[in-house]
């Protein structure tokens, strides 16, 4: 059995992007738990939890870190959120 467990928070919302954005907003905020794992955050449909979708992106970084932008970014990979205007 593994020594690693996964806490299931269910969360709603009215559809993909406003629960990838949630989800998004949520792991940012609860970074400073040294528990979590932000990167590997991904959201579900209720009745059908066995696909899952990337919120951030997956890629990984030449220093083996995954990078923090959403799944579906434009442009090169990054540590840092960019922030829209």
């Amino acid at each position: 059995m593994s020594d690693r467990w996964v806490i299931h928070l269910p969360v709603v919302a009215g559809d993909l992007p406003s629960a990838q954005r949630l989800a998004r907003v949520v792991a940012h905020w609860a970074h400073v738990l040294p528990q979590l794992d932000p990167e590997g955050t991904t959201v579900s449909a209720e009745d059908d939890q066995n696909v899952r979708h990337w919120v951030f992106c997956d890629r990984r970084l030449p220093e083996g870190r995954r990078c923090l932008l959403r799944a579906d970014h434009d442009g090169a990979c990054s540590r840092r959120v960019v922030r829209r205007r």
